[in-house]
């Protein structure tokens, strides 16, 4: 059982290791999207007045090795800004140990890119054990890094008393709503390129959902394994068989129509199973029919779940359908609607500003973490710290 951070601890004259996911989109030195940052703040601020000094510790991107564009510097000038205090920003991984021990008391730093170091992603013993040298205390609020095996996920467990945090105790308390303990009608949405990528998750869904209606990428294969022509449309066929055999199950539910073009300027309405498309269109939404259907479906539903554009939502051209199915989703006031994803959320983000005030209503920071573990998957990073006897 994961031991959750409560005010029954004694953080007094503690340092506090803090693993959060501030791996963020930056555009032109500026980030885009402070989700996963603000969500942070909770724990954060539960911490910055019991702790002696909170360290916290996360990746950006993906870099091979050190890389200035890559650096958390940019997010340690939003930090502080929000937080409205200094921020001690630390790039000398060999010798921070000596500079947060000269921190004032109260202290937050913020250490650089973990992945700037190999034994980061290597889930490094000795990586670990450098980084847990750091703290007294380890905690685990970055959920969302929670399926990878990285060293300061899994690994530093070994080395300190390790806790989840605020923000992780949120996560799962509201992912367990739709995985287990759910009201039907129970309607999950789900949308994006990969069909691989939410198998897993299609499978478990059909065991307890009522309906799953399917848009994005994911539908193109579906179609496909009925031997419907989809023309230059995003495709697994890999997936053709999987597919056909899954469309056994009437609760897969798929689009009537959708909006193709061959351009990207000029658009037309298609039936799949009426119309033909040529070589040269592919299908880039969803069309008024299945908007209006699936609505119907999400206004009965006690229980929402929603992952993955049904679209080319990019091209605004091509975002009607996936906008118009999320604000269906919000105006269902009385069901439980949990959202994730990172183009899910900015889907959220062009709909309505606030969303968080919105009653019944989470927003995951997960994206490969959530799916898996709506998928009963086990996450190594928490059963590293259910495995925690340090």
């Amino acid at each position: 059982m994961i031991e959750f951070v409560s005010s029954k601890l004694n953080f007094k004259n503690k340092k506090v290791l803090l693993r959060v996911d501030y791996n963020v989109k930056i555009k032109n030195n500026i980030i885009v999207d402070d989700f996963r940052i603000k969500k942070s703040l909770k724990t954060i601020n539960f911490l910055k007045n019991k702790a002696k000094v909170v360290i916290l510790v996360s990746h950006l991107g993906n870099p091979q090795g050190i890389d200035e564009q890559f650096s958390l510097r940019i997010v340690a000038k939003y930090l502080s800004k929000i937080l409205k205090r200094k921020i001690y920003f630390i790039t000398d991984f060999e010798n921070c140990e000596k500079i947060i021990n000269s921190l004032p008391s109260g202290s937050i730093a913020l250490l650089e890119n973990l992945r700037f170091y190999k034994g980061e992603k290597e889930n490094s013993k000795n990586f670990a054990k450098k980084l847990a040298s750091l703290g007294d205390i380890y905690i685990n609020d970055a959920f969302s890094v929670s399926h990878r095996k990285n060293a300061s996920v899994c690994k530093i467990t070994e080395f300190l008393p390790s806790y989840g945090g605020l923000l992780l105790k949120e996560e799962l308390q509201n992912l367990e709503k739709i995985r287990n303990n759910f009201n039907p009608p129970f309607v999950v949405v789900l949308g994006g390129a990969k069909l691989k990528d939410k198998l897993p998750l299609i499978k478990n869904f059909l065991k307890t959902s009522d309906y799953i209606l399917v848009g994005g990428g994911i539908a193109n294969t579906f179609l496909k394994s009925q031997n419907i022509e989809i023309g230059k449309s995003l495709v697994e066929d890999e997936l053709l068989e999987t597919s056909k055999k899954l469309l056994k199950n009437k609760k897969i539910i798929l689009p009537i129509d959708f909006i193709i073009s061959s351009n990207y300027r000029n658009i037309k309405i298609f039936n799949p199973f009426k119309d033909k498309i040529s070589k040269s269109e592919a299908i880039l939404d969803i069309g008024p029919k299945t908007v209006l259907k699936f609505s119907n479906l999400i206004s009965k539903a006690q229980t929402i779940f929603f992952n993955g554009p049904l679209g080319y939502f990019e091209n605004k051209k091509f975002a009607t359908g996936s906008l118009k199915i999320t604000q269906a989703i919000l105006k269902n006031k009385q069901a439980l609607k949990v959202i994730g994803g990172g183009e899910t959320i900015a889907l959220l983000n062009g709909t309505i500003s606030n969303f968080e005030k919105i009653p019944n209503l989470f927003v995951s920071t997960g994206g490969g973490a959530m799916l898996e573990y709506l998928a009963n998957k086990k996450l190594p990073a928490l059963e590293a710290l259910k495995n925690n006897k340090v």
